[in-house]
């Protein structure tokens, strides 16, 4: 989908893995924790830690990637203001 306002490609697609990969993550630690109180015999202590430190490593990476994708829009926000600037004052 291309945003005639701006110019460039808006990539839904990008969000849509956000999420994706957050799911990922939680069910991954999860599992390992279900791994680790079946071998300990600890349930349901280490699945639980392994739910909240999933979420915590999926916000982080969540935090990361959308604050990249602030900082790229940005810069190209930047840099066509700029290449308007310099077009204007050419004229």
């Amino acid at each position: 989908m291309v945003d005639s306002r701006r110019g460039n490609a808006v990539s839904g697609g990008e969000f849509a893995g956000i999420g994706v990969q957050f799911a990922f993550v939680i069910l991954v630690f999860t599992a390992a924790g279900v791994w680790v109180d079946r071998r300990l015999g600890s349930t349901p202590w280490f699945m639980i830690v392994g739910v909240f430190t999933g979420a915590a490593g999926g916000f982080f990476s969540m935090y990361r990637k959308v604050m990249a994708a602030q900082r790229r829009d940005a810069e190209q926000r930047a840099q066509r203001d700029a290449e308007r600037n310099a077009e204007t004052d050419r004229r």
